[in-house]
């Protein structure tokens, strides 16, 4: 039997080259309902475990998993394929109240039939209503335009809701169990441990004691100090430090870690924080710790950190360059984005542990990039929209998550029943006469903040520009700190230029969800908004725009801002860019987005890359080098004194690099059209994975610059791309595959459109006699 299998797959093996028809292709994976892929994933308190919903009946332990709130799911899943340029052309889901039935290719609850449709990615639940607190089971076949059809895939199973209260699904907070790096025996008696990185947890040991009654003193600690740790890192930066008595013989012992007020106080004014949950219990972020008054070396199997993060996978994604500090941002980056998960929502950091726009956008932005993984966005978004916080921008923001949740995910759910919401938070009820919005012009009414769902007295909403400043907080003042001496007037040209922004993608979610009268008036607004910007806030003899009418000053975030978000016309775009050269990176950590969008919006790749790798004081290398393991929330400690090591607002790069650098975006909603226009600069080579909606994207250049550029790329069944190759020269040769193509010329690239499956590209200056 044995023999026998062998030989059938040499035999496929051999085939599908030759035949290319008749041969099943591979069937769907990575199905999700509802965005989430683990439906049938059960937790014993925080950790995954082998219980099926099936047995929930039969646990007699605390379990957690997630429930399908909406009568009517979505489904989707992964097209796979052994040819190139693949496309669904049909599709069959069945879904039953018994996995035997699907056994048997049967359906009690839905049959959708073989349905014509290439949507792999949203297909809305279409069969008999499903009942509350149940189990289902699903599985679904497809059709290519090769003329194959699939097997039916693995079953997946869901279980919905005591309520369909249509609240999006999202996956319990996750415990993983580490152990230490190292474990060193101090001349002082301390038994110091190392984690290498610090992670939000609780520590378990196992120590031992002959006689009992004495008592070990253990220190945890984010930073580490000459080697040992540090217990007066100052700021807030976390230690703490417990006493255990001991008892005789061997025993395990749990730290229960002390509640912080500054972030477990539901009652503090200014914002709500997120508890955690019951079965993890209070948790701190600490790299190492150190146990005092104890004469043993522990092996690393009684040192535990229980982390607590949402579910992540460290193998989605995958990224090396060239360039050592570039490879060293991106891990740091991805391992914070799944460290600071802690809550399940994306939140400010430690010190507070509530959730703000900024961070939620960072955070969404380089999560798509790093794990398959939507739900958590869309979530702390929702919740963001009817607990906003205060800063005039921040609420603007939202409309940008709402878009992106659209873009990357193509499921509409979202935008559609919080549109009104999304609408309002465009801030037009703040609109003037000249065109522009102002928070100091009195249109902060009462009917508007209860539109935008902010609590607050209307004096609590204002603009802040960019965070932290210097002095205590110094909003609205004439300091420099991270908004480059930005000067407050009554029109203030980033909040304008935000607006403006909101206006533009409200235009296309009004597209999104059948307002077509909509869409054009949010397009007019935005259309006319553009040029009464232009014409208030540039400077004409400076060749850059001012922070205020009322002002001549020019800051990078005036700049920044008004080119990220295409305000600037194609006539100006140099001398802006000329400007925003001239104040380096004169904005925060978290700012730094949107100077790295403008930058690479405008293909000045060379500064981008400068900016991204450097090893400044002011740069994302600085956050290792001062010895945080977690992005930050400032540049450095002198910048914002009390400020968090644990924070995602730093971790920009993880959307920049395989965004912006390596050029994966989508053209479509759900990225049913892909771009891949690469800005490698001075890269010799570099490699990025990245997980999409559709499955994996992969792209892998090397080059000589000015000479050769070549580049593998891999895309999934069920999309096309559009690729960018740069031009070298007037003069090219290109390839795709090892034949002679002909591209599109666009400025300094070449471009042409590809499917599904591996190619290879290389474009080569050609010299001419």
């Amino acid at each position: 039997m044995i023999n026998k299998q062998y030989i059938i797959v040499f035999f496929v093996a051999w085939i599908i080259p030759v035949t290319g028809a008749g041969i099943t292709p591979p069937v769907p994976t990575q199905l999700t309902v509802n965005l989430l892929e683990h439906t049938g994933r059960v937790f014993l308190d925080g950790y995954p475990s082998g219980l099926s919903l099936a047995e929930l009946g039969t646990a007699i332990e605390r379990y957690q998993l997630s429930e399908i709130h909406s009568p009517r799911p979505r489904f989707g899943w992964v097209v796979n394929s052994d040819h190139p340029n693949t496309m669904q052309t049909a599709c069959r889901i069945l879904v039953a109240s018994s996995p035997v039935l699907l056994a048997n290719d049967e359906a009690d609850m839905w049959d959708s039939g073989r349905d014509e449709t290439g949507n792999s990615i949203s297909v809305v639940y279409g069969g008999k209503p499903l009942q509350p607190s149940t189990v289902y089971y699903w599985k679904v076949k497809t059709w290519d335009n090769h003329g194959t059809e699939s097997d039916f895939s693995n079953v997946q199973d869901f279980i919905t809701s005591s309520t369909f209260d249509e609240n999006t699904e999202r996956y319990p907070v996750q415990i993983t169990d580490e152990y230490p790096t190292a474990i060193k025996q101090m001349n002082d008696g301390c038994v110091y441990i190392d984690f290498g990185k610090a992670a939000f947890g609780r520590l378990k040991l196992t120590l031992t004691s002959e006689k009992g009654g004495d008592t070990v003193t253990v220190h945890l600690s984010e930073r580490v100090k000459d080697g040992r740790l540090d217990r007066q890192p100052g700021g807030s930066i976390r230690y703490a430090q417990y006493r255990i008595p001991l008892m005789r013989g061997v025993h395990t012992y749990v730290l229960k870690i002390h509640p912080d007020k500054r972030n477990t106080d539901v009652g503090k004014q200014g914002g709500q924080p997120i508890l955690m949950p019951e079965y993890t219990g209070e948790v701190i972020p600490f790299r190492c710790c150190e146990i005092e008054n104890y004469d043993r070396k522990p092996s690393d199997r009684d040192i535990v950190r229980m982390s607590m993060h949402y579910p992540f996978d460290e193998t989605a994604s995958s990224f090396s360059s060239s360039d050592t500090v570039l490879n060293l941002i991106w891990d740091l980056c991805k391992y914070s984005l799944k460290a600071t998960t802690f809550t399940g929502t994306y939140i400010d950091g430690d010190r507070e542990r509530i959730p703000y726009e900024r961070e939620a956008l960072i955070s969404q932005l380089g999560h798509y990039y790093v794990d398959r993984e939507f739900a958590i966005a869309r979530h702390s978004h929702e919740h963001l929209l009817y607990c906003p916080t205060w800063p005039t921008e921040y609420f603007m923001q939202s409309v940008w998550i709402a878009w992106n949740d659209y873009l990357y995910t193509g499921n509409p759910v979202s935008l559609q029943r919080h549109y009104e919401t999304i609408k309002a938070k465009t801030l037009t009820g703040l609109r003037e006469s000249n065109g522009l919005i102002s928070t100091r012009t009195g249109k902060k009414t009462p009917d508007l903040l209860k539109s935008i769902h902010f609590k607050d007295n209307p004096g609590a909403m204002y603009d802040i520009v960019d965070w932290p400043h210097t002095g205590i907080l110094g909003l609205e003042k004439d300091e420099g700190g991270e908004t480059d001496g930005f000067v407050f007037t009554d029109y203030n040209a980033v909040v304008n230029a935000y607006h403006y922004r909101a206006l533009c993608l409200m235009a296309r979610i009004a597209e999104a969800v059948g307002q077509p009268e909509e869409m054009k008036e949010f397009t007019n607004l935005a259309q006319q908004m553009k040029k009464d910007y232009h014409r208030l806030f540039f400077d004409p003899k400076k060749g850059c725009y001012k922070d205020g009418i009322d002002t001549g000053h020019c800051s990078l975030h005036a700049n920044m801002f008004a080119l990220a978000f295409g305000l600037v016309p194609p006539k100006n775009v140099q001398t802006v860019l000329d400007f925003i050269h001239s104040r380096g990176m004169a904005c925060s950590i978290s700012g730094a987005l949107i100077l790295m969008e403008a930058l690479y919006e405008y293909n000045d790749a060379d500064y981008a890359l400068q900016l991204l790798s450097s090893t400044a004081e002011r740069s994302w290398y600085n956050t290792l080098r001062i010895g945080s393991t977690l992005t930050i929330e400032a540049w450095d400690n002198k910048y914002k004194p009390n400020l968090d090591w644990n924070q995602s607002a730093g971790s920009v790069p993880a959307y920049t690099i395989p965004r912006r650098l390596m050029g994966i975006e989508p053209l479509e909603p759900g990225f049913g059209k892909i771009r891949i226009k690469p800005q490698p600069s001075t890269l010799r080579h570099a490699a990025i994975k990245i997980p999409t909606i559709r499955g994996d994207i992969a792209v892998k250049f090397d080059q000589t610059p000015g000479d050769r550029f070549n580049m593998k790329v891999e895309i999934p069944a069920n999309t096309t791309a559009e690729v960018w190759l740069p031009k070298l020269s007037g003069k090219y040769s290109l390839t795709v595959n090892d034949v002679s193509r002909k591209g599109e010329t666009d400025g300094n690239y070449v471009k042409l459109w590809i499917g599904s499956g591996e190619h290879q590209f290389e474009i080569k200056e050609r010299f001419v006699r």
